[in-house]
């Protein structure tokens, strides 16, 4: 009886605990960060779509203007990924639907944009998204590097920003990161690049 108590409590604590670590982590990035780069982190956070759909559109143009078809075929691999990334984003969001941080405690400073539900993060699934399809795409070092570390920018920024959860932006780049991958799968077995 006591080890079935115990087994049906179990996943409520352990959940009411990685959620209270889980808080004070985003306490400390929001609260202690340097705040003369909130500006810049604003930026960054602020760069997604040009950033994503921008590229992706200009190299989509690029491909078809120059008929360079193996361009344009990188391009629509970058475009489905962001797009399958969006719609799966979106749906979760909208299923799991998390009030953001700001709007759960008060304590947190909210300096980005936020609106629709926190979970997962749609900024982070989208930089993730684009920059490993990204770097499927154009697999060389110096796409390699910037695109990622942009990407966890993006991520790092949300949290900053106090928008999001840690598991938030976890959530978001593992999302991306799949989408890409799966993308890029079913672009080679089809012999699409």
């Amino acid at each position: 009886m006591i080890g079935n108590l115990l087994l049906t409590i179990s996943p409520i604590l352990s959940s009411v605990f990685l959620h209270n670590i889980e808080v004070e982590i985003l306490r400390e990035l929001n609260l202690n960060r340097f705040t003369d780069l909130d500006g810049f982190f604003q930026f960054i956070s602020n760069s997604i779509s040009f950033i994503t759909w921008g590229t992706t559109i200009l190299l989509l143009i690029l491909g078809v203007v120059m008929k360079g078809s193996q361009l344009k075929k990188r391009a629509i691999l970058l475009l489905s990924s962001l797009t399958l990334a969006s719609l799966i984003t979106l749906a979760l969001k909208f299923t799991i639907d998390r009030p953001r941080p700001f709007h759960t405690y008060d304590f947190i400073e909210k300096l980005s944009a936020g609106g629709s539900p926190s979970f997962p993060s749609g900024h982070t699934t989208e930089a993730f998204a684009f920059a490993v399809a990204l770097c499927f795409a154009f697999p060389k070092w110096y796409i390699i590097i910037p695109s990622l570390i942009w990407a966890s920018a993006v991520g790092y920024t949300r949290m900053s920003l106090g928008v999001h959860y840690p598991s938030d932006v976890m959530a978001g780049a593992i999302l991306g990161i799949a989408t890409a991958y799966f993308c890029t799968r079913a672009f080679r077995y089809f012999k699409m690049i």
